[in-house]
């Protein structure tokens, strides 16, 4: 779970920070210190303080402008929605993973390809490209199979499988996908095999380890198994 997201969404539970946050994304301009404070009926010295831990939370962010001819004085901090989505579901959900694969395979298939097999090439594609980024961040060698199932499991882990070691399989306790692979099993199950097997591969752990489809109830249809 991402924890910043959790700290962003629990500041909300501020009833005077929600209303400020809420009356400077109502506004088309950014919004000055004074003007939320007179917007919510609380001092400008506590609305500076509330305002930036909304700042310090990702939620708004904070500048210094001018506000066109103001010629005396300091020149005022102001604030504007932070341009960031901010979202906590548990158990942890990658709807918008699903959506690029689905809108890069619209865009890219083939006049010689079926859709079905377009979305499997591109989710090879988005996985490769997760795994290879984290190869080049652990810079880890040559991967054997122990080594290889621990990278594999912990980037999984952030992308909320939810990995589960047993014997030799890496069970995913969680699908990101729901609830659209129980609207489309044949498609997203696919799609996600595709997707694992490119984490796999970019990872260069793909001599050690599988993507195998193997539905369960309640769980990811995937699983990790060695070679």
């Amino acid at each position: 779970m991402d924890q910043r997201a959790v700290a962003a969404i629990a500041t909300l539970h501020d009833d005077v920070r929600a209303a400020l946050h809420a009356f400077v994304r109502a506004n088309d301009t950014p919004v000055t210190r004074e003007a939320a404070a007179e917007a919510v009926g609380i001092s400008r010295k506590l609305a500076a303080f509330h305002l930036d831990k909304l700042v310090a939370a990702g939620l708004l962010r904070a500048r210094i402008d001018s506000l066109g001819d103001r010629r005396v004085g300091r020149t005022p901090k102001v604030y504007e929605p932070a341009g960031t989505d901010i979202a906590v579901c548990v158990p942890p959900r990658e709807p918008e993973v699903l959506a690029a694969i689905l809108v890069d395979a619209v865009l890219t298939e083939r006049p010689d390809e079926r859709a079905r097999d377009a979305v499997g090439r591109v989710a090879q594609a988005h996985g490769h490209e997760i795994g290879a980024a984290e190869r080049r961040r652990l810079r880890p060698g040559r991967l054997g199979a122990e080594r290889a199932t621990t990278a594999v499991s912990t980037l999984l882990e952030r992308h909320g499988f939810e990995p589960a070691r047993v014997d030799q399989v890496l069970r995913l306790r969680n699908c990101p996908f729901h609830p659209f692979a129980g609207a489309a099993p044949e498609l997203v199950c696919g799609l996600n095999r595709e997707f694992l097997a490119g984490v796999i591969e970019g990872l260069g752990a793909d001599s050690a380890i599988e993507a195998v489809l193997a539905p369960r109830q309640d769980a990811c249809c995937v699983e990790l198994r060695a070679r």
